[in-house]
């Protein structure tokens, strides 16, 4: 159907309908009758003539995205609410202010909770699977959610499904800043190392709000440059124009046809990206990032899952060891510390706040041949409240950091005084 004739239909079931009122309590079939009398109403007015593939595709796709959800319908509508955890029927759980809580909603059983899968999939649009053969999935709901699904005979506690629902009111610096995430001194500066160039890993555990910061800090890319984007699972939201989106496929069910992140990643290079920003980094292609920094692509962005700086970093050596590459230790970890300039490390406190505990330079020391870490940011905890609420600062280090020059030779300008003279 045609996107304005789709989009004259959706304002006149909202405008001119009890759509709104009524979805909710209508099951599917009700539901279709209802959408397809309302079409009827919408072509006498508009004197429209659809045909019957138009019509029928536009209700399927219409209560599929209605009546899809199933009993978590009204969690996937609540914005306070950022993940939703399902083991099985009859436990499902929620995850508000960063605080894990079960919730009184249930399904009949394991049978309508693998109907309600296999729905939200199919209204993903994402031609992927799950079953007995193939029984996990990755995917991405079209407002941006993430979801995980796992289903017998690898879970023991029927289909299992996570949804990390996709935050539209996190998009600025300013809203990390009154979330209290950062500093507006942490903010200039990696505001700055975007412009600048420098090559940044973002890191922290499952859920505490890497992929976000990410997210928001990338869009201080400059909008003339090419971007790639690659990932597993599409999370990224960058708003420049020049952006090419490219997703790894699992594969089929004759176990052919995979494409990894590495093998993307390597396809990339041929691609004149000016910029290359990695989903996740899990394996290998660690080793073709480094090894594309140290040959002309900075700039780049990427994630790693590691509870502080200092394991970040010597995951990253890991991975590039698993390569099976001839070179000793010590030569990796110097390649690592040349490519990559800064570290992010976020973290959810227990009192439900995400927070950038440190901002960690890499840096190699020519005259020792030592690698050295250096915090020029750290959130120092205080004390904790009686409700439990956490009272910090961020400790800055003034002392001039070895990336410096990356600034000054982009005109990327700094706040007098920033930095030590």
């Amino acid at each position: 159907m045609d996107e304005q004739l789709r989009e004259k239909i959706n304002r006149y079931l909202i405008k001119d309908t009890d759509f709104l009122k009524v979805k909710d309590t209508m099951n599917e079939d009700q539901l279709r009758l209802f959408v397809n009398q309302a079409i009827d109403d919408f072509s006498a007015e508009e004197t429209l003539e659809l045909d019957l593939a138009q019509r029928m595709g536009f209700i399927q796709e219409l209560v599929s995205a209605v009546v899809s959800m199933g009993p978590i319908k009204s969690l996937m509508e609540d914005k306070t609410i950022t993940e939703i955890m399902i083991n099985g029927a009859k436990k499902v759980y929620i995850q508000r202010d960063g605080r894990i809580i079960k919730t009184d909603i249930v399904f009949e059983d394991d049978q309508q909770l693998l109907h309600t899968i296999q729905k939200i999939l199919i209204g993903s649009g994402s031609n992927k699977r799950v079953d007995e053969s193939s029984p996990y999935v990755d995917f991405s709901l079209t407002d941006g959610s993430r979801v995980n699904v796992i289903i017998s005979p690898c879970s023991m506690v029927g289909p299992v499904m996570t949804i990390r629902k996709f935050q539209d009111n996190i998009a600025t610096v300013d809203d990390l800043l009154e979330l209290e995430e950062l500093d507006k001194s942490i903010a200039t500066l990696l505001i700055g190392a975007m412009k600048a160039k420098l090559n940044v890993i973002f890191c922290g555990a499952t859920g505490s709000g890497k992929t976000t910061a990410l997210n928001v800090f990338s869009r201080h890319i400059p909008s003339h440059e090419r971007i790639v984007t690659i990932e597993d699972t599409p999370e990224l939201g960058l708003l420049q124009e020049h952006v090419v989106t490219l997703v790894s496929k699992a594969s089929n069910i004759e176990g052919k046809g995979e494409i990894t992140i590495r093998e993307l990643f390597v396809n990339s290079l041929r691609m004149r990206p000016d910029r290359i920003i990695i989903g996740e980094i899990r394996g290998e292609e660690m080793l073709d990032l480094i090894q594309s920094i140290s040959s002309g692509h900075s700039g780049s962005l990427a994630i790693v899952h590691a509870e502080s700086p200092e394991d970040c970093f010597n995951r990253m050596v890991t991975m590039i060891l698993m390569t099976g590459i001839r070179l000793s230790n010590e030569e990796i970890r110097k390649q690592v510390v040349k490519a990559i300039d800064l570290i992010v490390h976020v973290e959810l406190f227990m009192d439900g706040k995400r927070r950038v505990t440190a901002v960690t330079e890499l840096a190699y020391d020519e005259s020792t041949g030592k690698v050295t870490q250096h915090d020029i940011f750290r959130f120092q905890q205080n004390e904790v409240k009686e409700d439990g609420n956490i009272i910090g600062e961020w400790i800055m280090d003034k002392r001039r950091p070895s990336f410096i020059e990356k600034y000054e030779k982009r005109r990327v300008i700094l706040p007098e005084g920033f930095f030590e003279a």
